[in-house]
């Protein structure tokens, strides 16, 4: 319902001044002509003010969640949980190298549960350090932009798999396997069905003398929810140590003028 007018009455002002009549608010002409206006309204809650300004504020965060993928699923949720049982049937890295001398660390890893392994993973890590290059150290020297001092070069395209009947002088030719995880250390070869096998081949060259430790780790997935055991329930893991010389061969040639590397 509109406010009635409120007007202000002659009282004898000379001239009399000019009143302009409107709902809610009035208007008084001063001397010289101008013209101010006041407003009668009633003053506003401050309570609902700041109610509002509470309920937009939610808004705009629920906003931004949903811009930031707060309802999309995990990263993990379709990753399956569960033990699921592998073994190691073959780990080969000669205990023995030389720099600047090519060799493969190989890798046979079977499935021997019922069910599928969602997604076969092997973290490789050289010392004591995870969570940098596979065949790298970490160095304890201040001041360096990265850390990691590189024992082995991986070779372009590795890793790789061999499949069932293939020879290592094929290896050159197949294709490169174990997509790298985010985690900077972890190989991905995707799923391994019950009773499978894969065969894996890292190819690495030495590049700095000293006795080192390899250690590979299994798991059944990259998120944590699908762990590879062992067929009693422990963890598939192993180790190599190795000793790369910086000396050149000794070089002798037999009786048969073969020339024979010792």
């Amino acid at each position: 319902m509109p406010q009635a007018a409120k007007c202000i009455p002659w009282a004898g002002w000379t001239p009399p001044p000019t009143v302009v009549c409107a709902p809610g608010r009035w208007y008084v002409a001063r001397a010289l002509g101008e013209e101010t206006a006041t407003s009668v309204r009633p003053r506003q809650s401050t309570r609902g003010g700041r109610l509002g300004a509470a309920l937009a504020a939610v808004v705009v965060l629920s906003a931004f969640l949903a811009a930031c993928g707060g309802d999309k699923p995990r990263q993990d949720a379709e990753e399956p949980e569960g033990e699921f049982p592998v073994a190691v049937t073959t780990a080969k890295f000669p205990t023995e190298q030389r720099l600047a001398q090519t060799s493969n660390l190989e890798l046979e890893i079977e499935n021997t549960g019922s069910e599928q392994v969602p997604d076969l993973a092997v973290t490789i890590y050289t010392g004591d350090t995870k969570g940098g290059s596979p065949f790298s150290v970490r160095s304890e020297q201040q001041g360096l932009a990265d850390p990691n001092r590189p024992v082995w070069i991986l070779e372009n395209d590795y890793p790789k798999l061999l499949e069932p009947g293939q020879d290592e002088g094929d290896l050159a030719d197949g294709p490169t396997a174990g997509a790298a995880a985010a985690q900077t250390d972890t190989f991905s070869f995707g799923p391994l069905a019950a009773g499978e096998t894969k065969r894996i081949f890292w190819q690495v060259t030495p590049v700095e003398a000293g006795t080192y430790t390899v250690h590979y780790e299994l798991a059944a997935g990259l998120n944590g929810n699908a762990e590879a055991v062992t067929d009693d329930g422990g963890p598939v893991k192993g180790e190599f140590v190795v000793t790369i010389t910086d000396k050149p061969p000794q070089a002798r040639v037999d009786d048969a003028g073969n020339v024979v590397i010792n």
